[in-house]
């Protein structure tokens, strides 16, 4: 490797992951490969943009073609060819097999648990799942920052059968206790979702840019169960706000293989071509 080359290498270490020398990709790649990876063939699958709609479409070009996706504008079976800018993407209603009203998606599909994997991502989220992404700071009249809001995510939090977040993992994200609840994960621990009357079973992963945390089955607590290739279990505690329980032996979750960041490549090209 020349000096140059090697200059590079060290200057894009935080964002890229230790692989061999003929495979090279960023920590966002594989935690979307990863979170792609959770999604099952022939689920239904509500999605958030960004990070979680980037994993779902890749799912669906890759192992599971007949994943059903539904974005919070209506759309059902949506199928986009380039990664949609939101939910009022018009590709996303040009490609969907059924577009229903609003009321509909949440009335019919959602709150009665039909729709089976709800994709988030968040701008805060807890050792219990809890999701913020409301404000940052102070009080809710007066934050420091104000965020996008909710959205439908407290609804996709409370009704699908299960939840997958996707976040990457520092302090400023994970932290011991959220500024503000907009979706429930787990809230402060066993039996809060049943007293809640939430019927889905809550966040069953959340993928990052480091691993994979799952609840922890006695506590609900959510533990370091997978890391990425180059990852070390010290460097996800020190990026966690509260003290990170890892398993006894986590997983070492494989690299993305060249057919999957290919097929992902392609979507990201694609959307930002067309988007100029």
């Amino acid at each position: 490797m020349n000096p140059q080359a090697s200059q590079a290498s060290q200057a894009s270490q935080a964002s890229q992951v230790s692989v061999p020398p003929e495979i090279s990709y960023t920590a966002d790649e594989m935690m979307t490969v990863s979170a792609a990876r959770a999604l099952r063939d022939g689920v239904t699958c509500f999605v958030g943009i960004g990070l979680p709609s980037a994993a779902a479409n890749l799912a669906r070009a890759t192992h599971a073609p007949r994943l059903v996706l539904i974005y919070e504008s209506g759309t059902i079976g949506a199928k986009p060819s380039q990664l949609p800018l939101s939910i009022g993407d018009g590709m996303l209603a040009e490609t969907a097999d059924a577009v229903v009203s609003v009321p509909e998606i949440f009335n019919y599909w959602l709150q009665p648990g039909r729709i089976d994997v709800g994709f988030l991502s968040a701008a805060q989220i807890d050792k219990f799942g809890n999701i913020n992404t409301t404000a940052i700071g102070g009080d809710y009249r007066h934050p420091k920052v104000r965020l996008p809001g909710a959205g439908g995510a407290p609804e996709i939090a409370a009704s699908c059968r299960e939840v997958i977040v996707v976040v990457r993992q520092g302090r400023r994200s994970f932290v011991e206790q959220v500024d503000f609840i907009t979706s429930v994960g787990y809230g402060s621990g066993p039996g809060d979702r049943e007293r809640l009357g939430l019927t889905g079973t809550g966040p069953q992963k959340i993928i990052t840019d480091l691993g994979v945390l799952e609840p922890d089955p006695r506590t609900l607590e959510f533990t370091m169960t997978g890391l990425y290739p180059g990852v070390s279990a010290s460097v996800a505690k020190e990026r966690t706000g509260w003290d990170l329980r890892i398993a006894a032996e986590p997983e070492i979750i494989a690299a993305p293989t060249p057919a999957e960041l290919a097929a992902l490549r392609r979507f990201q090209g694609t959307r930002s071509r067309s988007h100029q």
